[in-house]
């Protein structure tokens, strides 16, 4: 089974802590422990990229395999408070914190190539980040979808991501984007970030459909 299977969501943890009350300030500290997770996420996929195997070994430096999650996150950060033995959201999915930092690199990346106009065809810099942003949405859905146990809304919006994400590889290998010096230089890291959110999103989609057939088989 993948680091990133359905089966290790939330199941409901909302009506566990549906007695937590938290202020303004709980929260703003909460969200940027969670923010605090993509770039930690980040961090080790930059110094993991050179490795085959980058997607497994992230998520075992993040902890997601193993039993003792919590107890790593507290030994590599010893003097921080963690709010995440207390409650779940969204934020705290593993399939969520990779997607976002890769498209968080990607942004990044595209920025610096594309912030010269007179290097970078306006209309190929827009339309690349236009693809960008519609495939993030679709599997930003699709991440919620999973968490409220919607596996097949899950599959069908992961799909139109992966659809978007194919529009992603289109516009770097494009005619246009052939004639530019920035962006051949950068198009092997683009792409190579590229299919490794592609790799997390079918693994998933996978485990989701295993999950669909198990719930059918049980209701027959």
């Amino acid at each position: 089974m993948s680091d990133f299977d359905s089966d290790n969501l939330s199941e409901n943890e909302w009506e566990e802590n549906g007695d937590l009350a938290w202020n303004e300030f709980d929260w703003e500290l909460y969200l940027r422990e969670q923010e605090s997770a993509i770039h930690r996420y980040l961090g080790f996929y930059e110094s993991l990229k050179a490795s085959p195997d980058r997607i497994d070994e992230v998520a075992d430096r993040m902890g997601w395999d193993r039993a003792d999650a919590e107890e790593v996150e507290e030994r590599e950060q010893p003097d921080k408070v963690l709010f995440s033995d207390e409650i779940y959201t969204l934020q705290k999915n593993p399939v969520y914190i990779a997607t976002k930092a890769l498209f968080l690199s990607l942004r990044k990346s595209w920025e610096l190539i594309a912030a010269n106009p007179a290097s970078v065809p306006q209309p190929l810099a827009l339309n690349f980040l236009s693809a960008l942003h519609r495939c993030e949405e679709q599997s930003v859905m699709a991440i919620h979808a999973l968490d409220f146990g919607d596996y097949t809304m899950a599959i069908c919006l992961f799909k139109r991501a992966l659809a978007a994400l194919n529009e992603c590889f289109a516009q770097i290998g494009s005619d246009t984007a052939d004639g530019v010096a920035a962006v051949r230089d950068a198009r092997e890291d683009l792409r190579v970030r590229l299919f490794d959110i592609r790799e997390i999103w079918l693994r998933v989609i996978s485990d989701c459909r295993e999950d669909t057939e198990k719930q059918a088989d049980d209701e027959a």
